[in-house]
């Protein structure tokens, strides 16, 4: 009798590939309401996000967001028309060609955009239906002017630069962070572990899944648009 392959056994979510709740217990959030200044207490490493986080402490509570490069601890935060790094503002307070990150998809939802390490958004236009912002992928999109965002570019920068160097290394960084490592090619496995598996017909990506396919054999092409060769 063959065992679970590796694509059931993630669908049922056992403690093997699962990642600990308490590594996303940290979540980057503007509060619904800010005023007044805030102060960073704190700086802390998460082992689920990519960059250093901010824990803040303003006149209702705390909340955290990205660090910027550069922050320090007992910094103070402004969420009033001062454009600094770090000042917490909406996007019609910036002027045009301003660095920022974490911004606000709708008003209030508390930041959707750019929270990765190094990653910064630049103030492109402002029109009459809105403000256009660059983003990393060098797309323009255009946002609410009500939209709050962070000041400044995200800390952690050169962070794929320093080599892993030991398999070992990897694996606990990809096993904080939920992903499955080290991988094996399905068409290396035996034909009892996978659809792809064993020698024979090792054609793997002109497979095509019925839609009503069980989770062990819905491998391959999933629901395709198009299939064949691009002309």
């Amino acid at each position: 009798m063959g065992k679970r392959i590796v694509s059931q056994a993630r669908g049922k979510g056992s403690g093997t590939y699962r990642v600990r709740r308490k590594t996303f217990r940290y979540r980057i959030k503007y509060p619904k309401e800010l005023e007044g200044e805030g102060e960073v207490i704190g700086i802390i490493n998460s082992g689920a996000h990519t960059a250093p986080l901010a824990k803040i402490r303003y006149s209702k509570g705390i909340f955290y967001n990205s660090a910027f490069k550069g922050m320090v601890e007992k910094q103070k935060i402004n969420f009033k028309e001062d454009v600094k790094d770090g000042n917490i503002l909406t996007l019609k307070e910036i002027p045009v060609k301003t660095q920022v990150y974490n911004i606000e998809s709708r008003p209030g939802d508390g930041g959707k955009f750019i929270k990765t390490a190094a990653g910064f958004a630049t103030i492109s236009r402002i029109a009459n239906k809105g403000i256009f912002v660059l983003l990393p992928s060098k797309k323009e999109k255009m946002f609410d002017p009500n939209c709050r965002a962070t000041i400044g570019v995200i800390a952690g920068a050169g962070r794929l630069e320093k080599p892993m160097v030991k398999a070992g290394r990897m694996y606990h960084l990809k096993k904080t962070k939920g992903k499955l490592y080290p991988r094996t090619s399905a068409i290396k496995m035996n034909a009892i572990d996978h659809p792809f598996g064993s020698g024979r017909g090792k054609n793997p990506k002109s497979k095509i899944a019925k839609r009503n396919a069980p989770p062990g054999a819905k491998v391959g092409l999933l629901r395709p648009r198009r299939t064949g060769r691009r002309r």
